[in-house]
């Protein structure tokens, strides 16, 4: 987990080249997991030391969004690295913007196996 992390980091802002399906799901855990830390950072320290009450949702959540734009870049990298590696363009990513389908067939193509190929898929 801590080596797909490190390459991840490392290739902060690298949208050439492939990322294997574990440095993919690594990664993804890794965010979701600062992002739970963060949020009950966020409730239980920052937010009372904003005088707001910790239930607060409106208020919103300080640190959990500067970490969240921190992990931005890096993740929408591995995520269109994973896509060269399934040999699609970067391209594909764009299709998550359609509501729940784009979603899923982002998902389909992440969990599929790499292709062998060259190291990059141009475009």
């Amino acid at each position: 987990m801590l080596r797909a992390i490190q390459t991840v980091f490392s290739k902060y802002a690298t949208f050439s080249g492939r990322a294997a399906r574990p440095e993919f799901w690594w990664w993804t855990l890794f965010v979701f997991l600062v992002l739970i830390v963060t949020r009950i950072i966020d409730y239980a320290v920052v937010m009372p030391m904003l005088g707001a009450d910790a239930i607060q949702r409106e208020d919103g959540q300080p640190l959990s969004m500067i970490v969240l734009l921190a992990l931005l870049l890096p993740s929408l990298a591995v995520a269109v690295r994973r896509l060269h590696d399934t040999g699609r363009s970067g391209w594909w990513l764009l299709i998550g913007l359609i509501p729940i389908v784009g979603s899923l067939v982002l998902l389909w193509f992440y969990i599929q196996p790499g292709k062998a190929g060259p190291p990059s898929v141009p475009g």
